[in-house]
């Protein structure tokens, strides 16, 4: 019987052998879901032996990661702001850059006061966090059902006050109900679909991940669904892909909107566009 230790060996040889990135990591993530265990185990015990059990599972996620299922899908869960998040292959998989939505609009808001609708909400992480951090009356709004599902789980299990409703963007919302607008949508262009990495590519939700055909197709309703459910002088904040700054920009300066400022992420790439309605 292998022990622990020569467990996590095996398996990093492994995913080293399959080319997965952070093979040694990734090893011990999947080590420990196995074991249902934290990572500390992993050298506190690690003369032990691994039970058959515990065996079998690592095996099998060994296998499904090998096969480019993502270790989020695997395990089931992700941290976002400091919170661990359910996550299936019915939502997409909450990314650290998506923060900066959260720290542009406290950086915007009284302490993030005022009704706030969370747009697009996937897993539901930025309307979680949002309420969690601010205590803001908070509705969440996606267009997959399925999705809905997995957010209210999580606001549930995290004790988030939010609202939840399957929705096609906003356009069932009534006009100037909302103080603060949060969104991710979704923003690959479409044909950069074969290039993206397999564990994107094969796995997460298209409906999450592409925004038509130069990807800034999304924005165009977004921005004119967020116009008509603002109060005047609320605020818009977006993340966005790379390489679409100065056509958002362009968009919220062809509707009039007011002041607008672009976040760059720790790479330093444009990431969030904040704007004012006028």
């Amino acid at each position: 019987m292998l022990t622990v230790q020569q467990a996590l060996h095996q398996g990093t040889q492994l995913l080293e052998q399959g080319a997965i990135a952070a093979p040694r990591l990734t090893a011990e993530v999947l080590l420990c879901h196995a074991l249902r265990k934290e990572r500390p185990f992993l050298y506190a015990h690690g003369d032990e032996p691994l039970t058959e059990l515990a065996w079998i599972h690592y095996g099998r996620y060994l296998h499904q990661r090998l096969k480019g299922r993502p270790t989020q899908y695997i395990t089931k869960n992700q941290e976002f702001y400091g919170r661990p998040f359910r996550v299936t292959p019915d939502v997409l998989i909450p990314r650290p850059e998506t923060e900066h939505v959260i720290e542009a609009a406290l950086e915007r808001t009284r302490g993030g006061r005022g009704r706030t609708l969370d747009i697009g909400t996937g897993s539901g992480a930025i309307a979680v966090t949002w309420q969690l951090e601010t205590g803001a009356c908070t509705a969440a709004i996606d267009i997959s059902a399925r999705a809905i599902a997995v957010a209210r789980s999580n606001a549930l299990d995290l004790g988030a006050q939010v609202s939840f409703a399957v929705c096609d963007l906003a356009s069932a919302l009534a006009p100037r109900s909302f103080e603060i607008v949060l969104s991710n949508p979704p923003y690959i262009p479409e044909p950069e679909g074969p290039h993206l990495q397999r564990e994107v590519r094969d796995f997460e939700p298209h409906l999450a991940l592409f925004g038509g055909p130069t990807g800034v197709e999304i924005y165009v309703r977004l921005i004119e669904d967020a116009a008509r459910v603002l109060r005047p002088g609320g605020l818009l904040v977006m993340e966005i892909g790379y390489q679409a700054r100065d056509r958002v920009l362009a968009l919220l300066d062809a509707r009039s909107w007011g002041e607008s400022d672009v976040v760059s992420d720790l790479a330093g790439w444009p990431r969030v566009i904040a704007a004012r309605r006028r």
